[in-house]
């Protein structure tokens, strides 16, 4: 939280357009937007776009949207996609050959003139670019199509205000207040005709951009509404992880409950594609018919398909059971070995948009808690 001594300044409704509109003129806005009966994200060529003034009901198996009676803007938690499906595309060509005169040569990788803007990202979200920023960006050799994407991304951060009964970021200190990544970060503090948003800068693109609103400085009182917010927030939460049973499942390779969630589980893929940290991806090559050009292609895979192991012809992990060990204890356990950080950052998609409902929270206390 902002000290007091910190400036900070309240937006009113009309204030957020402004400042919509301030950053629409420099870079493309991605944003959460109304997508049938569910709220996810897109690129927003008009502020009116953004779904403003929903709510959401998400718990295992089931969602629901609602326009929020109380209106707050912010009010509708994880969106049903994430942020990783503009800097981790779900297909990206790679690369083009064409064959000219007798010789190859390689078209350029295509590239946007403007840099985004993602307006609207929760603190597990903001977590979850952290994550994949680690996974691509460091290390030996970083993934060039990413970084181009990453960089320059303008981020205005929201403060959740409440969680919905699929969100445990609490117990992984991912959420529910930002406190790094961002350079805005919006606050709601009182909704209605009155609509009071706190707004605090981490950056010098933050900081220019707060300096453009001509805002009134917030009040000890709203930055007291922002701490109130907060930890209503995380004491609404009513899923969690318990690291014990996490470090118990580590080596619980042979727990029945294995077993158990494989009848449960359709192997349908759901819970890697809305995962804001997933990154299994594979590779489809293709050329027309003449040869005279061919494209590579890296898409979007899933630890869950049964090719996805595929090694001498036959998959290592040829059971349901086996693959939906890999995901959990690869999420929660093996990453941090791979990058010093969990996989998992408590949005509780993986939860939601479970066609049965499995529970992810509940697998890893049975397993690790040795019922």
């Amino acid at each position: 939280m902002p000290a007091p001594t910190e400036r900070s300044v309240v937006l009113t409704r009309e204030g957020l357009d402004v400042l919509i509109d301030e950053i629409s003129g420099d870079y493309d806005v991605v944003g959460p937007v109304r997508k049938g009966d569910a709220i996810g994200l897109d690129v927003v060529d008009n502020p009116l776009r953004l779904a403003l003034g929903s709510t959401t009901e998400q718990d295992a198996g089931h969602y629901r949207r609602t326009d929020d009676p109380d209106g707050w803007l912010f009010g509708s938690g994880p969106t049903a996609d994430s942020w990783r499906r503009f800097l981790f595309p779900p297909k990206t060509l790679l690369v083009r050959i064409r064959r000219t005169d007798g010789s190859f040569a390689c078209d350029p990788r295509p590239e946007s003139d403007r840099p985004m803007a993602f307006i609207g990202v929760r603190s597990c979200d903001l977590s979850a670019i952290g994550v994949t920023d680690r996974v691509f960006t460091e290390g030996d050799v970083a993934d060039p199509d990413y970084s181009s994407r990453r960089r320059d991304v303008l981020i205005v951060a929201i403060g959740c205000r409440d969680s919905t009964a699929s969100c445990f970021c609490a117990s992984m200190g991912t959420g529910p207040n930002p406190e790094r990544g961002f350079d805005l970060l919006l606050t709601e503090v009182a909704p209605g005709p009155d609509h009071r948003i706190v707004a605090r800068a981490a950056s010098t693109r933050g900081h220019d951009l707060m300096s453009r609103l001509n805002a009134p400085t917030a009040s000890d009182a709203d930055h007291s509404s922002v701490e109130s917010a907060t930890r209503a927030a995380a004491a609404s939460q009513t899923r969690s992880v318990d690291p014990r049973h996490v470090m118990a499942a580590a080596t619980a390779h042979d727990h029945p409950r294995w077993d158990d969630v494989a009848q449960r589980c359709l192997s349908c893929t759901s819970c890697t594609l809305v995962c804001p940290t997933c990154f299994c991806s594979t590779i489809e090559d293709s050329s027309t018919l003449d040869g005279s050009a061919a494209e590579r292609w890296r898409r979007w895979d899933s630890c869950f398909a049964d090719g996805h192991s595929l090694l001498g012809g036959q998959p290592v992990r040829n059971s349901t059971a086996s693959r939906y060990r890999q995901w959990l204890l690869h999420k929660l356990v093996t990453w941090q070995d791979q990058f010093d950080v969990s996989g998992c950052v408590g949005c509780g998609r993986c939860i939601t948009w479970c066609p049965p409902g499995i529970d992810i929270t509940e697998e890893i206390a049975a397993v690790g808690g040795g019922s």
